[in-house]
């Protein structure tokens, strides 16, 4: 997995290499965690991750790579690549968020077809001093398991200047049947201007699926600059 990890990291390096000499910003982040949950799923068989990416932003339009260790139980795929862009509009006290995200498995077994793309669509208005927003994700493949939607109404606020809370409630259908709910509520607690962390509780209302599925408190160290 390491070799993975190191083709990926010079991976995002020669994919924005050039951004940085156009008009726009660059900004990096990587955060270790001790579960990767997506979506209410660990995508790390409830174990810990080191995740990474690169981010271009230009006015209202954003690019970016992120890369994540995986454990799916195959053996095999271990390494998650993800490639996304979109604009990011406003109009009055709204927030809009319309784009795309390609999920990559590059280690995946040659019998399967982990990889898929979404396009998204989300908006978000300020209430007080918090905001709530909404989101919606479409594939036409999601994962090789047909078409999927997912929709999500989300919520946060700030307690202090450091200190946040925000949650989500989400639903994915997925046209082979396996749909589910999924939330999370936490905080996030600024450590520095670079260093903050997270802790979330995460739940689905599917257990059934696998111990996956259940609930978990995956605590997040990120480093942003």
């Amino acid at each position: 997995m390491k070799k993975s990890l190191l083709a990926a990291a010079t991976a995002l390096g020669l994919v924005f290499a050039g951004g940085a000499m156009a008009e726009g910003a660059l900004s990096y982040n990587i955060a270790v965690t001790n579960d990767y949950v997506w979506r209410g799923v660990s995508q790390s068989g409830r174990n810990e991750a080191v995740q990474g990416g690169i981010d271009y932003t230009n006015e209202i339009f954003y690019a970016g790579v992120w890369a994540s260790n995986v454990d799916f139980g195959d053996d095999e795929t271990d390494l998650e690549v993800d490639v996304y862009a979109g604009v990011k509009p406003t109009y009055k006290d709204f927030s809009f968020d319309f784009g795309g995200i390609y999920y990559g498995y590059p280690n995946q077994p040659e019998d399967t077809n982990l990889s898929f793309g979404e396009l998204k669509a989300a908006v978000s208005h300020p209430i007080g001093a918090g905001a709530i927003g909404a989101a919606a994700y479409y594939s036409m493949d999601f994962g090789g398991a047909g078409k999927s939607l997912y929709s999500e109404l989300n919520a946060s606020y700030p307690i202090t200047e450091k200190l946040s809370v925000s949650g989500a409630m989400g639903k994915q259908y997925i046209e082979d049947g396996s749909d589910y709910t999924a939330w999370n509520l936490g905080a996030g607690y600024a450590l520095t201007e670079a260093f903050s962390v997270d802790v979330r509780y995460w739940d689905t209302g599917d257990h059934d699926l696998g111990s996956n599925y259940k609930d978990r408190v995956a605590v997040t160290l990120k480093a942003a600059f």
